[in-house]
């Protein structure tokens, strides 16, 4: 899939991505006993990274792409499930990762999420299919999960990608679900407006590679959907130097108009350059969050 069509979520939805086929919009890979990654197929952009815990007790859903593409996605979950989701975890507001949620509740499935995604989405539930999709269940710092043999750690990162983002660890299967902290081998989207911050966001891949050993497999928000303890340094170790080049800039009184015109990032833009977070996009975040406050 090519880095153009992370645009169109962001073009739809104000905010966004990557065996075999389940429904025609999506692609599911096996990553661990039980665990498999959802993710979009085709040339049609059809929601952010998702995933699924199948086992004999329960289905647990990890986040449900965005309204137009909900009944697929769902069906999808059926196909690779065989039977209904009985919780879903959101990971964070954005419209593509919750945007099923109303259809799954209105079929019995308990949506779980941080206090703060509930708040926020008071005020937008048509993100998530409308009041329906609202989370019943919601937790402050962390819940654990205790299905199918298996121990789901769901934690909080505060202020990261956005003010209410969620990470899941089952610790049983060294598989870590990292929702929109982790934009794979891109540059990433951090939500100034909604709670994100840039020492959020390195402070929460820092704990992804806590936690993780060379054998973990990381799901990412959006990007190539299965990642790597390396793979997460990799874009942790450029996202710090991209901040250094910038702040450079900033301590040396150079306005924002000045700082682009200097085009710092210029050595990740052939990687890490895409359609919504373009390498001049990415310098104006880190301009903002390196002045703002």
């Amino acid at each position: 899939m090519t880095k153009r069509l992370f645009a169109l979520a962001f073009l739809l939805l104000a905010v966004p991505l990557h065996a075999q086929e389940p429904a025609g919009k999506f692609a599911s890979k096996e990553v661990a006993p039980g665990i498999y990654a959802i993710y979009g197929a085709g040339e049609e952009f059809a929601g952010g990274n998702a995933s699924v815990l199948v086992g004999d007790e329960h289905v647990v859903l990890i986040d449900d792409v965005m309204v137009p593409t909900a009944p697929d996605f769902i069906s999808a979950v059926a196909e690779i499930a065989g039977k209904p989701v009985d919780f879903v975890i959101n990971t964070h507001v954005h419209g593509d990762h919750i945007g099923g949620n109303a259809q799954l509740a209105e079929d019995g499935t308990i949506v779980v999420a941080h206090d703060n995604l509930r708040k926020r989405l008071k005020d937008k539930p048509g993100d998530a299919g409308g009041v329906a999709g609202l989370p019943v269940i919601t937790f402050s710092e962390s819940v654990t999960f205790h299905v199918n043999g298996q121990t789901a750690h769901v934690f909080h990162v505060p202020n990261a990608h956005t003010d209410g983002d969620g990470v899941i660890h089952f610790t049983d299967l060294n598989v870590i679900h990292a929702g929109d902290v982790l934009f794979n081998g891109i540059f990433p989207y951090i939500d100034l407006d909604q709670g994100g911050s840039l020492a959020g966001f390195i402070d929460a891949q820092e704990k992804l590679i806590e936690l993780s050993d060379d054998d973990t497999i990381i799901l990412s928000g959006h990007g190539a959907p299965v990642a790597s303890k390396a793979s997460v340094e990799r874009d942790l170790t450029a996202l710090i130097d991209c901040r250094q080049r910038v702040k450079a800039l900033v301590d040396a009184g150079k306005s924002e108009e000045e700082v682009l015109a200097e085009n710092p990032l210029a050595d990740y833009h052939d990687q890490y350059n895409w359609s919504f977070i373009t390498t001049e996009k990415m310098t104006s975040t880190l301009y903002r969050a390196l002045t703002s406050g």
